[in-house]
């Protein structure tokens, strides 16, 4: 009877161990939902992520980079579950290629402002640009990166692109062109409204914001990917970019949302 009794406490005991040990293993091989994110997005990704884990208690993980970077990893095999792009083209791509199986959806408008660490008179910016004051104009790569596209298309439509074409400093992405800026390497650069309205950036910037009729809207697209779907986290990070809650922390970086 007594040994009996002694199996049964060892039985219980290995329940317990067993329990414990996949609680342990669960958490130890559970992974952050990866999420790639446009450039553009870098300063507001972090308080998106910390806002989405206080009400979910899920951890994000950001791969940032230029959207034509991030789409041609996700061809490439990338384990992305979710792509924030910067504009529709390239997560419509995507989803013609089959690496989605839903429509991509536009969770945010861009705005394009022309800044500097330099005072340089915005009110004629374009006048400026092409005085000696102005050596380097920063702006992002526009065969992958949608604001690079959009300021080509601003200068273009100024009528000075040929006379500024030699000043003209490419950036891998907006967060390169936003080092340029804050660094002085360029005296002057187009890119993303986040990046002024960040609360993180302490360097003193000047800048305009761009005439929006000026350039096709910045129309920022978001896709659940393959990788992600069936994740259960995935998809409710993917709700939680369209609520109002994220809706609001865009609007403080500066973005437009319906």
């Amino acid at each position: 009877m007594e040994g009996k009794k002694h199996f049964i406490r060892i039985a219980n005991k290995t329940k317990v161990l067993t329990a414990g040990f996949l609680l342990f293993t669960g958490h130890l091989f559970a992974q952050n939902i990866k999420v790639a994110v446009a450039a553009n997005l870098q300063p507001v990704i972090k308080a998106l992520g910390q806002d989405f884990k206080q009400k979910t208690g899920v951890a994000i993980e950001p791969i940032v980079g230029a959207s034509g970077n991030l789409a041609t990893q996700v061809r490439n095999g990338a384990p992305f579950d979710v792509f924030l792009s910067a504009d529709m083209t390239f997560p419509e791509t995507l989803f013609k290629e089959g690496l989605s199986t839903k429509k991509p959806v536009v969770y945010a408008q861009g705005s394009l402002v022309i800044c500097s660490i330099q005072n340089i008179g915005f009110e004629n910016w374009a006048r400026v640009l092409l005085t000696g004051r102005i050596n380097k104009i920063a702006i992002a790569n526009p065969a992958i990166a949608p604001y690079g596209k959009a300021a080509t298309e601003v200068l273009r439509k100024k009528g000075i692109i040929a006379d500024v074409q030699t000043k003209i400093v490419t950036g891998e992405s907006i967060s390169q062109v936003n080092t340029y800026i804050t660094t002085g390497v360029a005296d002057v650069g187009f890119t993303t409204q986040a990046l002024v309205k960040d609360p993180n950036n302490k360097t003193k910037l000047y800048w305009e914001v761009i005439d929006p009729q000026i350039y096709s809207p910045i129309e920022q697209g978001m896709v659940l990917l393959k990788h992600g779907e069936g994740n259960p986290d995935a998809e409710k990070f993917y709700q939680y970019i369209l609520s109002a809650a994220a809706k609001a922390i865009f609007k403080e970086y500066g973005y437009h949302v319906e």
